[in-house]
């Protein structure tokens, strides 16, 4: 039977949540080596090992599916399905502050339409913000290898446990995080393949001669005329620095130990799948002004899985969070394990303030918790004036 992975969440992480009671299916690509190019160790380098078949070396197998859970999977708690969505709206004062600060902060307006202009109407076009974060744990596998320098070794001293059934330290809730583990049971020691298990390799550099070309007398033995040449005794040739003259060089792969270490790394990552709507509004505020403001949170909803929004007042944000909860569902099932799911609307509330200033009418926006401002068609941009 599998045991529970010990976590910060409790001894049931990954066991309840939903239960998984099976190991993962093996995958059927078989191992690859072409990708690295002539350092990459031989197929037949690596071992079999039941349940990591498709492993190949340096990752890009992609990410193993989940098992299917052996119990049920546990049912959203459905939320509250008439909420009491509190509408917030600003005053004639804080918008005429937020109004004189916005022009405070430009050095060439004039304050006179902030003293002079007189606020005939304010209309409220309240902008909502839905947001979906499903946090997922996903796990590949790849063939790895390092110098062998006495370590244990421990291939088919019994099977190895599958990539699910191994514990792995999970971060909080919606936190980014990679963990690399070894999986038990999959070290063996093989030659290296990049030195046949000699620990050196020929030196590029003087293609393993051990000397090269003097570069004071460039091979001539003499300086000028009959002069030999003291850097290299006339010889024309000088010992090769890289290797310093013994036509080899440390293998770089075995660190010239001649045997490699090789096992299989599990990579377990957490991160989290976002997505947004935002309901459209007729405002005359230019959309991207809002993704500069924050809103007021009016709903929030974190549990395993989560149930769409029901009784929002704006019905294009319900049909976004049903559509979004199906999305995420089909989409990181499939690869992953979903640990948690977040629901947020945010109320970005948006105030058009309509002022009459020397006879003629003007407009000016103030929008986000943040009271920021906007007006295209301030009137009084230069602040020099004739004495």
């Amino acid at each position: 039977m599998e045991k529970p992975i010990v976590s910060d969440y409790g001894a049931n992480y990954g066991t309840i949540n939903p239960v998984y009671g099976s190991p993962a299916a093996a995958m059927a690509a078989a191992p690859a080596t072409s990708i690295h190019g002539p350092s990459a160790p031989p197929a037949n380098m690596f071992d079999t090992v039941p349940g990591y078949e498709g492993t190949i070396a340096g990752g890009g197998g992609g990410y193993l599916p989940p098992p299917p859970p052996s119990v049920p999977m546990p049912v959203p708690e459905q939320g509250p399905s008439s909420p009491n969505w509190q509408i917030p709206s600003i005053s004639e004062d804080q918008a005429r502050e937020s109004f004189a600060m916005y022009v405070s902060s430009k050095c060439c307006y004039s304050s006179d339409p902030v003293k002079e202009g007189v606020i005939t109407n304010m209309e409220s076009f309240n902008t909502y913000r839905y947001r979906l974060e499903t946090f997922i744990e996903s796990r590949s596998t790849e063939w790895s290898q390092e110098p062998y320098t006495g370590q244990p070794v421990d291939a088919g001293v019994q099977p190895a446990p599958g990539p699910w059934q191994i514990a792995a330290q999970p971060p909080a809730f919606f936190q980014e995080h990679k963990q690399t583990i070894k999986v038990p049971y999959t070290s063996s020691v093989k030659n290296c393949h990049l030195c046949l298990g000699m620990g050196r390799n020929p030196c590029t550099t003087c293609a393993g001669s051990g000397n090269k070309v003097c570069w004071v007398c460039n091979g001539s033995g003499f300086r000028r005329s009959d002069d030999r040449c003291m850097h290299c005794n006339g010889r024309g040739r000088e010992n090769c620095s890289s290797c310093n003259g013994n036509g080899s060089c440390q293998c770089n792969t075995c660190h010239g130990k001649r045997q490699l270490l090789v096992f299989i790394n599990l990579i377990v990552k957490w991160s989290t799948g976002k997505d947004e709507f935002i309901a459209q509004d007729s405002s005359g505020l230019r959309v991207e002004n809002l993704g500069k403001v924050s809103g007021k949170e009016l709903f929030k909803d974190a549990q395993y899985m989560v149930y769409p929004v029901r009784g929002f007042p704006d019905v294009s944000v319900g049909q976004a969070s049903e559509r979004l909860v199906r999305d995420h569902q089909v989409k990181y099932t499939q690869t992953s394990r979903i640990l948690q799911q977040r629901q947020t609307i945010e109320l970005i509330p948006i105030t058009k303030v309509n002022y009459m200033w020397k006879g003629k009418p003007y407009v000016y926006y103030v929008y986000g918790n943040e009271f920021k401002v906007s007006a295209d068609d301030y009137p009084a941009t230069c602040c020099c004036s004739v004495m």
